[in-house]
């Protein structure tokens, strides 16, 4: 595979994210190595919160989450996909696969050697973060899902079929009005710019151009097995499972309701729909969302 890496000036002064930065090098099956960035704040005696960004978005997203759970105590932990933020970025499409994704973060879990995790998940950070938790289900001490699903090829909403369409058409790929849609209430300027700015050019953006199409959600797609796998442990996950959905989501609305059926670890816990809030529900209500999981994680410690 051949990489790019954005250059370190175009996240100067970004809003509201001034954290340090962390790299692990990971190495792809056919031997290529890609450096994957990840932002670690908090203590480090503390167990983690690790929360996992979707399409097209990077940690940039948790900046105010982050805050919020060291502010309360908590290690905040939140990597960028390969393909994303500062993480290096195959140039192909055909470079990128639910599998390999899946891959490269169960690397860098392996690698960081988080354990005791609190795992916050939205969009393809569900996707890919719930097949961990099926790999890894002793390394996490509770989930936590907002807009998000584990597809089985069953069939897609039509907010979803008409962002893929819109996604596979599009000449140019515009990151940050995609993510300012994807909100109730719309972004500033600068911080449309932020999510910009891993993306100097459209030849950066093969990952984010990717991801829609492989969202399995016909069964001709790849990684519905493994999926359905990863279903069947989570049929049996007993540990804390709570549900923050938001209530303006066309994509995702309703979501909810397989996890709660399906999850055992769902039973009992206070699940709520985060109000006035859209896709991207970590711009639209961050302080609600630190509520939650702090009083989450100290509920079930």
């Amino acid at each position: 595979m051949k990489m790019l890496r954005t250059p370190d000036a175009r996240f100067q002064a970004l809003p509201d994210y001034a954290f340090a930065p962390h790299y692990l090098n990971i190495r792809d099956a056919d031997g290529t190595e890609m450096r994957l960035h990840y932002v670690d704040e908090g203590p480090r005696d503390a167990a983690p919160v690790l929360m996992l960004h979707g399409e097209p978005s990077w940690s940039f997203l948790y900046r105010k989450m982050i805050a919020g759970l060291v502010a309360k105590g908590h290690r905040a932990v939140a990597p960028d996909l390969i393909g994303f933020g500062k993480s290096d970025k195959p140039t192909e499409q055909s470079d990128y696969t639910f599998e390999r994704h899946v891959k490269w973060m169960s690397d860098w879990l392996v690698a960081t050697n988080l354990k005791n995790i609190t795992l916050f998940c939205q969009d393809w950070g569900g996707l890919i973060g719930l097949r961990l938790v099926a790999a890894f289900p002793e390394r996490f001490a509770r989930v936590v899902v907002g807009n998000t699903g584990l597809p089985v090829g069953t069939g897609m909403t039509d907010g979803f079929k008409q962002w893929l369409e819109f996604s596979q058409s599009v000449p140019e790929l515009p990151i940050g009005e995609i993510v300012s849609m994807g909100t109730k209430h719309g972004l500033s300027d600068a911080v449309k710019a932020a999510y910009v700015a891993p993306f100097p050019d459209e030849t950066y953006k093969a990952g984010a151009r990717r991801f829609p199409a492989l969202v399995p959600v016909t069964p001709q797609h790849g990684s519905v097995a493994e999926n359905k796998a990863a279903w069947e442990v989570l049929a049996k996950f007993n540990k804390p499972f709570l549900t923050l959905f938001s209530d303006s989501d066309p994509v995702t609305k309703g979501g909810e309701r397989v996890f709660q059926e399906r999850v055992p670890g769902t039973k009992g816990q206070a699940h709520s729909i985060i109000k006035d809030a859209g896709h991207f529900l970590q711009e639209d209500a961050p302080d609600a969302l630190v509520e939650h999981l702090h009083t989450f994680i100290t509920g079930t410690r």
